[in-house]
């Protein structure tokens, strides 16, 4: 199934991203966080893509075997870091041959060690590149990414903003935002947009904070911003585990229902690979569904 089509049913639309570990044991590990994950139905899942195309197979292989062996629709991301043009075209043949449907181009970070892209050689330099080329020659739903606070290697919000209609433009069907944790600048991002002509549903994507160093430096890393009220409740638990784990589900459900009640289309929780968390968030969700 095409992800878009889920938008036009008039019901939140939630998903969960994953990435691909890097051992058998890891594997097993994620599907047992899938499996978990899946009896809250969501509408769909995404795999992510390795640094350079380190984990293409990987990538591969497992949106294709959650679709097949656990029954969720699956979108694989895709980015433009080692590849030239004919072998992101012989990915995207493997993908169509594996029943996938949904793919999410990406521009994708600097290699590690790397501190800046470089754009391959016959390859692509910037997610709408790569947005054109599926385009032309695929029938994928596709995905794309946008920073509600701005990308880090943009010099402004105005043109990064009219980045993303170019690449909206070139064919993107829906997109989903980086991390944040201030729903006001969703909600003015979403603003912006649509006042540029950007007209494709945008679905927020929420992190709940499950250790305090580890969002600091994910933050720091895509621009996201950490508001005061929530690092200072961070600070005062910030070596308990537990406490810690509640104050961030705690953030991410208050997060999340304003986001729906403000109109947001869905929610996409970037899950780290482990249920926990997001269950107790998207359960929290349904209770206050319920009541209501």
């Amino acid at each position: 199934m095409r992800i878009v089509e889920n938008f036009a049913a008039g019901r939140p639309v939630f998903s969960f991203e994953f990435f691909p570990p890097k051992t058998e044991e890891g594997v097993r590990s994620l599907f047992t966080t899938v499996r978990d994950l899946a009896q809250l139905k969501p509408s769909f899942v995404s795999v992510t893509y390795g640094a350079g195309g380190s984990t293409r197979e990987v990538t591969i292989d497992l949106v294709a075997r959650i679709k097949e062996e656990v029954g969720l629709e699956s979108m694989a991301h895709l980015t433009c870091v080692g590849h030239s043009a004919d072998e992101i075209d012989g990915i995207l043949t493997q993908l169509e041959s594996r029943g996938i449907e949904n793919v999410l181009p990406l521009r994708g970070d600097p290699p590690r060690g790397e501190e800046q892209f470089v754009k391959p050689v016959d390859g692509f330099g910037y997610a709408q590149e790569l947005v054109r080329f599926i385009r032309s020659g695929h029938d994928f739903c596709l995905g794309g990414a946008s920073y509600p606070e701005r990308h880090p290697e943009s010099p402004d919000v105005e043109s990064d903003l009219q980045h993303l209609k170019e690449k909206v433009d070139s064919g993107v069907d829906f997109l989903i935002t980086q991390l944040f944790f201030d729903v006001p600048a969703y909600f003015a991002f979403v603003q912006r947009a649509r006042a540029i002509g950007i007209t494709t549903p945008i679905v927020p994507g929420i992190m709940p904070v499950t250790n305090v160093g580890q969002i600091e430096r994910f933050t720091a890393i895509c621009g996201a911003s950490i508001p005061t009220e929530l690092q200072e409740r961070l600070d005062r638990v910030r070596e308990d585990e537990e406490a810690v784990i509640t104050t961030g589900v705690d953030w991410a459900t208050e997060q999340c229902r304003a986001l729906l009640a403000g109109g947001a289309p869905g929610v996409h929780f970037y899950t780290l690979n482990r249920s926990r968390a997001t269950r107790r968030v998207f359960e929290n969700l349904q209770t206050a569904h319920v009541a209501s």
